[in-house]
């Protein structure tokens, strides 16, 4: 499958070694070494396919060229945008046979997909309750930024990943969720945000650009036991500790398992959008529309206060 690589940032740099030969261009209207300034530059015959890694704003006019040109769209996390839009892109997608997939490679991290099997396989009775929380220590970066500063900010950024989380491994989702906290401590969009929903299960989410360390955990608590995962291959280690339960009350039986490795993500899920692109798989965006209005709906408040 023949590649485009649009916008040669971080992310467009990960893409670009995982996707290797590949790749038959660089798109990026400002990068050193790229061959082509706009996508309506690149002779639509060279490529089949584009990983499109550009800021927010530029998504949505780059997705429609390339869909309604047939070509196949992996787009960074997260796709933002109004409903209408999103099912415009979706049927762009279908008319043109093309796949449009947003990567959210965490869901290919070993433990989460082993949390998944837990979970699904009943080991851990009735979900209760489950606990996310994703924080780095980037502030000071994002407030110098001229485009990451802005929007829902970490909600979005980092919010995206633990909803996606939380959807991928418990289902259906418990609604309304209501922002608990959200403040501005070194940024001018949220740079810690606390949200949740009281439903069953009862959901609560911390997102920090202020963990000086970078700290990803996630704690699921059962009728029959619970499982703890604590960090992200790219961190090193990996800790995934499953309990089964002790009645009426006691010390439970622990497994533990720790990963040391480098981060297998991103070539996992270059390979599973390569699957999807063969398969013919029909694109209907359903996962970003949910994501859109549940994050439009806990970012609310930011959109009040910039307005006024």
């Amino acid at each position: 499958m023949r590649c485009l690589i649009v916008g040669l940032g971080t992310q467009g740099n990960k893409r670009r070694t995982v996707a290797g030969s590949d790749v038959v261009a660089i798109v990026d209207p400002v990068a050193r070494g790229a061959d082509y300034r706009s996508i309506e530059d690149v002779p639509r015959q060279l490529y089949d396919a584009a990983l499109v890694c550009t800021p927010d704003s530029a998504k949505p006019g780059i997705l429609r060229y390339l869909l309604a040109n047939g070509k196949h769209v992996l787009v960074e996390k997260p796709l933002l945008g109004d409903e209408g839009l999103l099912q415009d892109l979706a049927a762009l997608a279908r008319k043109g046979g093309a796949v449009c997939y947003t990567a959210y490679n965490h869901r290919f991290e070993p433990h989460v997909s082993r949390l998944k099997d837990i979970i699904d396989s009943g080991r851990l009775g009735t979900v209760y309750a489950a606990r996310f929380f994703y924080g780095n220590g980037t502030a000071r970066d994002v407030s110098l930024s001229p485009w990451r500063d802005g929007g829902l900010g970490v909600l979005t950024d980092l919010g995206s990943h633990v909803l996606d989380l939380a959807r991928f491994l418990l289902g259906t989702i418990p609604e309304p969720l209501r922002l608990w906290q959200g403040q501005c401590f070194e940024t001018r969009a949220y740079d810690h945000c606390v949200f949740g929903s009281a439903g069953m299960p009862a959901l609560d989410f911390a997102v920090s650009l202020l963990s000086w360390r970078n700290t990803f955990t996630i704690d699921v608590l059962g009728s029959e036991g619970s499982a703890h995962l604590n960090g992200l291959c790219k961190w090193g280690p990996s800790m995934l500790t499953v309990r089964e339960r002790v009645l009426p009350s006691g010390t439970p039986a622990e497994e533990v398992e720790t990963l040391r490795m480098p981060d297998p993500t991103w070539e996992t899920e270059y390979i599973h959008f390569q699957v999807l692109c063969r398969s013919g798989v029909t694109t209907d965006l359903g996962n970003d529309i949910w994501l859109n209005n549940v994050l439009c709906g806990l970012g609310g408040r930011v959109a009040r206060r910039e307005a006024a």
